[in-house]
């Protein structure tokens, strides 16, 4: 197979002129080419207005020698690939006496779930929330001012945080083994949209995620596993270092000698179970912030040089800086065409997040501008502890302030009044009558004892520099909300080179234990834990 990079063409163009191009590069006739195959699809807008896209492509030819065809060419963009499929290890030697237990079906526990019950271990799915359709409802209601129920909401039920997301499938994880295009490939099976097998910044969006889980769960029971929904697991049953089972709400016991931990970022009464049982874990470093809103029309014109060619998705952006205190300020979880969401799951704590739609339509931008805060910072809230929850005690801090300040309702503040600078001071862009797009309710609310100085002076640095790559960014009227508290987890739980725990058989997985950050990389990271029970274990 011949691979061709940076390989680019108008927005807009036929779809016979992939291959017309291909076969121009390759000095050969369209004819020639047997098949022409998108591997990924990006924008160059380097030198906007013109906008092109750039593709990777692999093309196979109907006969003729490869070797021939890349020589003669003599193109550094040309060359020849061999792919390597994804495949799940054989079975290991051990025998298993009960099935594997997986704990969470955030993306780390449901993918993890899935490999097992395809390769016939069937699997025990316990999920402390609701299924997918269920926990949509009590998310809606909560949004419209109902209760936040402990286990019903953004962070907990089937297909975890990042079901009432974005749906960003993109990760920086290098991926030699095929896992991450396997994780999209298994996403299309089960009702994601083609395009995410080559975008450069594939999405799902809320809406289709939510279909996609609910298909994927229904095939894992036709494949024998099994999934428990309302099953909070309360303790993690032990011997001699040993895990045996564990016992969930109502007194359920399920025993195994596997126990996969993929619990998710928000599991804090999970963690301090799993602290009382003396389970090898520390604090880690994080980050937090604020929601951020603009237009979205802002952010198409500072990427495209136009307010949104049609041909064209809500124009996104990455961006990061270094404050003169060396702190780390950066967005995340950047939403087009998105909204802000309530995204609390405990009483009296309040904390936000970001989600988009499938068709990312929506009439702002926002994401998450965060500043890394380490262990040294976590004593603002947890005193004299520094026991491995302590990033908890910190979250919880800033959760609860956030919560008292905007009275159980989103807090929201205009940048230029939380920055505390004169109005009318620079050319403004945004509109002095913008407005947040938020699910569930808010009010204006003065944000700015919300953290320790250190912070918001760390997150204004990083908005002001912002400003100079992005006009506008930084404008008076833009709209703040919080507080973005998780971001990822405050905990890692130790794990060794076979994944398990000190505590043999409990596997610590994903976001939550402290090794992905994302959908995707959950995902990798479930398929990953996947094989070290298979390699280990017979059918």
């Amino acid at each position: 197979m011949i691979r061709i990079q940076q390989m680019k063409l108008k927005p807009g163009h036929a779809a016979e002129a992939l291959e017309e191009k291909a076969a121009k590069v390759l000095r050969l006739t369209p004819e020639q080419i047997a098949s022409c195959h998108v591997v990924k699809q990006s924008i160059d807008a380097r030198k906007k207005p013109e906008i092109w896209f750039s593709y990777v492509v692999d093309v196979t030819l109907k006969s003729g020698s490869e070797e021939k065809v890349i020589r003669r060419c003599r193109d550094t963009s040309v060359s020849r690939v061999t792919p390597a499929p994804y495949r799940f290890p054989e079975p290991g030697m051990e025998k298993g006496i009960h099935r594997p237990l997986i704990i969470g079906m955030g993306p780390a526990g449901l993918f993890c779930g899935y490999m097992l019950a395809k390769a016939g271990y069937r699997p025990i799915l316990l999920e402390r929330g609701k299924d997918v359709q269920s926990r949509r409802k009590d998310v809606e209601t909560f949004w419209a001012g109902g209760p936040c129920l402990p286990d019903s909401n953004v962070q907990f039920g089937e297909g975890g945080a990042g079901t009432f997301s974005d749906g960003k499938l993109n990760t920086l994880i290098k991926d030699k083994e095929g896992r991450g295009g396997e994780v999209l490939r298994i996403l299309v099976e089960h009702g994601a949209p083609s395009c995410i097998l080559y975008e450069n910044k594939p999405h799902i969006g809320t809406d289709i995620l939510s279909e996609v889980v609910k298909n994927m769960r229904e095939q894992i029971l036709a494949w024998g596993g099994e999934v428990h929904f309302n099953a909070r697991v309360e303790q993690l049953l032990v011997d001699s270092r040993r895990v045996t089972g564990v016992t969930c709400t109502g007194g359920r016991e399920f025993l195994s000698e596997t126990v996969v931990l993929a619990v998710g970022h928000s599991a804090r009464d999970t963690f301090e179970m799993l602290e009382q049982k003396n389970i090898p874990m520390e604090a880690k470093a994080f980050a937090v912030g604020l929601r951020v809103e603009h237009p979205q029309s802002l952010i198409n014109y500072s990427q495209y040089a136009s307010e949104w060619p049609e041909f064209l998705p809500p124009a996104s952006y990455k961006l990061t800086a270094r404050t003169g205190e060396d702190r780390g300020v950066y967005s995340f979880c950047m939403c087009p065409g998105g909204y802000v969401v309530n995204a609390s799951s405990e009483e009296g704590r309040l904390a936000v997040n970001g989600m988009s739609y499938s068709r990312r339509d929506g009439r702002n931008a926002n994401s998450a501008i965060i500043v890394a805060v380490t262990p040294e910072d976590f004593e603002t809230y947890s005193g004299d502890y520094r026991g491995p929850l302590a990033g908890i005690a910190f979250q919880r801090g800033l959760e609860e302030k956030a919560w008292g300040l905007g009275e159980g309702r989103i807090p929201v503040q205009r940048y230029g009044e939380f920055a505390g600078k004169p109005e009318g001071s620079k050319i403004q862009r945004v509109p002095s009558d913008f407005l947040p797009c938020i699910k569930g309710q808010y009010t204006f609310a003065d944000l700015r004892s919300l953290f320790p100085e250190t912070i918001r002076k760390a997150f204004i640095e990083g908005m002001e520099a912002f400003d100079r790559m992005i006009p506008g960014f930084a404008d008076d009227a833009v709209c703040l909300s919080g507080v973005e508290s998780r971001t990822s987890s405050p905990v890692r739980i130790h794990r060794q080179e076979d994944f398990q725990s000190q505590v043999t058989g409990l596997y610590p997985c994903g976001e939550g234990a402290g090794y992905a950050g994302g959908i995707t990389s959950a995902a990798i990271d479930g398929m990953k834990v996947a094989e070290a029970i298979a390699k280990r274990f017979k059918i």
